[in-house]
């Protein structure tokens, strides 16, 4: 009789180590539930209000009609990153709700999962950190990334010094391996 091997059917959260993170959530079935600009406002600003009140230190985010994408820095005050789940789960929850409302629907599914990096070498870190800000671009929704209100790009070049600005725009993507397999809505 062979063996029963178990297939996993969501990717394993390992949040042991306190450290910086890079994340991407989608939805159920990468459906646009967060298309146009009312409901990008509602999702950014949870997103921001969630890292916030969880203590993670946000460097990079990016939010678009059926995924998104940070990086942040784990709580000082925590030895690890167990927070994540929570922290997201409380996202997720509220949104799924506010949606869920917002078109007459009861318990539907919003949310799928979430997949998370520890990054550890700082040219990893630092490409990302353009992956990221870039992504609006990369998507096809604005030329230039700082145009696209949902992401951290406008942000970062007014907070940054120029030459980290240069620096960090400077960094290649395109070798990455990023789960980033999906089709935003152009309405935003």
């Amino acid at each position: 009789m062979a063996e029963k091997i178990s297939w996993p059917h969501a990717p394993l959260h390992e949040l042991s180590a306190r450290g910086t993170y890079f994340l991407t959530a989608g939805t159920y079935r990468k459906q646009h539930y967060f298309r146009g600009s009312a409901r990008l406002k509602v999702l950014h600003r949870g997103l921001l209000k969630v890292t916030r009140d969880f203590g993670w230190h946000l460097e990079a985010w990016a939010v678009f009609s059926n995924h998104y994408h940070f990086i942040a820095h784990s709580p000082h005050d925590e030895d690890g990153a167990e927070s994540l789940s929570q922290m997201l789960g409380l996202l997720h929850e509220k949104t799924a709700k506010w949606i869920n409302r917002l078109e007459n629907v009861v318990g539907r599914e919003v949310w799928h999962n979430f997949w998370e990096t520890r990054l550890t070498y700082e040219k990893s870190y630092l490409a990302r950190l353009n992956y990221v800000h870039q992504n609006p671009v990369r998507d096809g929704l604005v030329a230039v990334a700082n145009q696209y209100p949902w992401c951290s790009a406008s942000w970062f070049e007014r907070t940054a010094r120029p030459a980290q600005v240069k620096t960090i725009y400077g960094f290649k993507t395109d070798r990455l391996k990023i789960l980033d397999e999906y089709d935003v809505a152009p309405e935003w």
